[in-house]
């Protein structure tokens, strides 16, 4: 699985959310402003008015590091729909106007494989009508970010870890549990994505 995402990212090419009929595409973005913890709670709340069904939105990236308290803004969005509210598509094609906000469909399982409870570990952030926001699982978010291995990402697993969201134990527990399915995942670096995990470990252990 090649992930068209990992190269924008790492490009720093960061397209918005665009909506075709029933279904997302991928547009050029513009610079539009950057998110703080108010404008994403306001992005719940009317994405919630918004569903003609229930539904689940799990968060990542920088969305879980605002609300978690590690940052005071991001530059985007990034989610995940399972299972997708209706009408989600059609108002954050709305409120990404409204807002000047930018929306991503990414999570970790874009760029490593998922654990088999990744569900069951991803917190409850709020119930708003009829939709249930979370945080994707923290350990794989963690994780995805030592592949990546970046300063800020870093710095993130440190303030995931150190403010007790993440365990050690579950970092080598999940990486244990995916590493044979990274064959799968031909943009990840195996060895290096080790490294990184080791890396981290040994440093935060000292």
């Amino acid at each position: 699985m090649v992930s068209r995402k990992r190269t924008q990212k790492a490009q720093r090419q960061r397209p918005d959310l665009t909506v075709g009929v029933g279904c997302p595409s991928l547009g050029l973005s513009h610079m539009r402003r950057k998110v703080t913890v108010e404008r994403l709670r306001q992005f719940m709340d009317e994405l919630a008015a918004s569903a003609r069904s229930p539904g689940k939105v799990y968060f990542t990236g920088g969305a879980t590091a605002l609300l978690l308290g590690f940052r005071e803004q991001t530059i985007d969005i990034d989610i995940k729909l399972d299972p997708e509210p209706e009408g989600a598509f059609e108002a954050i094609a709305r409120l990404k106007d409204e807002l000047d906000l930018n929306v991503e469909l990414a999570s970790p399982d874009d760029f490593i494989p998922a654990t088999s409870d990744w569900r069951e570990k991803s917190p409850l952030i709020a119930s708003v009508g009829r939709v249930q926001y979370f945080h994707y699982d923290l350990a794989l978010q963690a994780l995805s970010k030592l592949e990546r291995g970046h300063d800020k990402d870093i710095n993130d697993v440190r303030n995931l870890v150190g403010s007790g969201h993440v365990t050690i134990e579950e970092l080598r527990r999940n990486f244990a549990e995916i590493e044979s399915r990274l064959i799968r995942y031909p943009a990840v670096d195996v060895q290096k994505f080790r490294g990184n995990l080791e890396k981290f470990l040994k440093g935060f252990q000292t």
